[in-house]
């Protein structure tokens, strides 16, 4: 089977493997998609924590069952799956308490261990959630949306309350959906006039804000001087995770969903003056892919125009260190696999 590896910052090589071998409590999935996340770039760059070469990438996985283990998963081979891609160890204080997605020794696939971005891997069971009625592309997506409605169950939105969400990636684009959905009324910033225009025309969002020297006035305007109660920050940006705070209600709450390798600096009394809620919104747990793959199939969020590049995957040499690029235009960067 083609397997495509980073074999150090910028390379990737495609290969031939063997097909996986599986254990008892596996499916073995034929990929049909991979989405290219931004955590995948930032691997490509060198630029990723937790992260060793050589390493097979992926993990936004769309697959069909080959085969199912013994047992009722409610799996039959031709189903499609999401592939929930962090691995708990089931045992640790987190995994008791349910929260399986910032296990003690969590292992996501394509960061810990190697990926999907293969033409066939090998799942437990447990981690696959069929999704039914969705194409490919749609499934490829449902972890990044995952991660979006993750961080929006962290803020605990209350309806009609103003949510800033920085960063409109894709993980940014989740965010404001399934904020929209919890009764937000929102405010989307970016650097990019390109993707502020794309959460106007395809996602709906009225109010948006070019990052820079204007941001407080114009989220002074926008709430009439009380400011965001919700700000996310979904940037992966050092200085813009520090700048976030100062565009914070007083009471509120910052949820950081975009990680960085580095430290975050926050001023101490601006934190202590709004008696700020400081929330980290780390990956996302099984009911989260669960909730997306309802939304998706019931029309309450979309993934219209999220695909601006692809590639098969017998070509991705070719294709990926262009997607990396500052300036591609890249929103999501698919792999057809099959």
């Amino acid at each position: 089977m083609k397997v495509a590896v980073c074999q150090k910052p910028y390379e990737i090589r495609v290969e031939d493997l063997d097909r996986p071998v599986v254990a008892s409590n596996e499916a073995l999935l034929r990929i049909r998609r991979i989405g290219i996340c931004g955590s995948d770039l930032h691997a490509f760059r060198g630029e990723q924590p937790y992260f060793t070469y050589p390493r097979i990438l992926g993990h936004e996985l769309a697959g069909m069952i080959e085969s199912a283990p013994l047992g009722d998963h409610g799996l039959r081979k031709g189903d499609p799956v999401a592939v929930v891609p962090y691995l708990e160890c089931g045992r640790c204080i987190a995994c008791r308490a349910g929260k399986t997605n910032c296990c003690v020794a969590l292992n996501v696939l394509g960061v810990h261990s190697d990926g999907g971005m293969k033409e066939y891997i090998s799942i437990p069971a447990d981690h696959l959630v069929r999704a039914d009625g969705l194409d490919w592309d749609q499934i490829a997506l449902v972890e990044c949306l995952a991660i979006g409605a993750h961080a929006v169950r962290r803020a605990n939105i209350h309806p009609s309350e103003y949510a800033l969400v920085i960063g409109t990636g894709p993980i940014g684009m989740g965010v404001l959906q399934f904020a929209r959905v919890a009764g937000a009324r929102l405010i989307a910033m970016d650097i990019s006039d390109c993707r502020l225009e794309f959460c106007k025309t395809e996602l709906g969002i009225d109010q948006t804000i070019p990052a820079g020297d204007n941001v407080v006035a114009e989220l002074k305007k926008i709430t009439r001087g009380d400011f965001p109660t919700v700000v996310f920050d979904a940037t992966g940006s050092v200085e813009s995770m520090g700048r976030a705070l100062g565009y914070l209600s007083h009471g509120g709450r910052l949820i950081y969903v975009g990680l960085v390798k580095g430290d975050i600096s926050i001023n101490d009394p601006e934190f202590h003056k709004r008696e700020t809620t400081l929330l980290a919104s780390r990956n996302a747990t099984r009911e989260d892919f669960v909730r997306v793959i309802e939304a998706l199939q019931a029309g309450e969020v979309t993934t219209s125009g999220f695909v601006t590049h692809r590639a098969p995957l017998e070509a991705l040499e070719e294709h990926f260190e262009s997607w990396a690029r500052p300036g591609s235009g890249v929103i999501k960067a698919m792999v057809e696999a099959g």
